[in-house]
């Protein structure tokens, strides 16, 4: 009796899977030549001589492009000093994120084009700060 309620326990239970999905956002170090992105929820956004951020989550569309707006802060050499502000502006964060690679471009409120950056997964930002 003991083995036939084992066995139909294992029966019903097999139908059961504790698969733990993707989330639908970007998430995840990426890095590369001249800039990086750290996804959490929302995004940091690093370059050589700037900085950024991404306030909503980014969500790529099925062939991996994604379109968004930030922030992006022009950064300056030598240490920050108190009370230092920095210009910042709106941007639009664009590009393409797949199996593991990203295509970066980014658009600032002033017509500017950055990008595009080539950053990959779990891969650290390769910077060089300004001087």
């Amino acid at each position: 009796m003991r083995a036939a309620i084992t066995a139909a326990a294992a029966l019903l239970l097999s139908g059961c899977t504790t698969t733990v999905d993707k989330p639908a956002y970007l998430i995840g170090t990426w890095g590369g030549p001249s800039a990086g992105i750290a996804f959490h929820v929302t995004a940091d956004v690093l370059f050589d001589c700037a900085s950024g951020s991404i306030d909503v989550p980014v969500y790529p569309a099925k062939d991996g492009s994604f379109l968004v707006k930030g922030t992006y802060r022009e950064g300056s050499p030598g240490p920050v000093r108190v009370g230092q502000i920095f210009r910042s502006q709106t941007a639009i964060y664009s590009g393409t994120a797949l199996e593991g690679v990203m295509t970066l471009n980014v658009e600032l409120e002033d017509g500017t084009a950055l990008g595009p950056y080539n950053l990959m997964l779990g891969a650290p930002a390769q910077l060089n700060r300004c001087v």
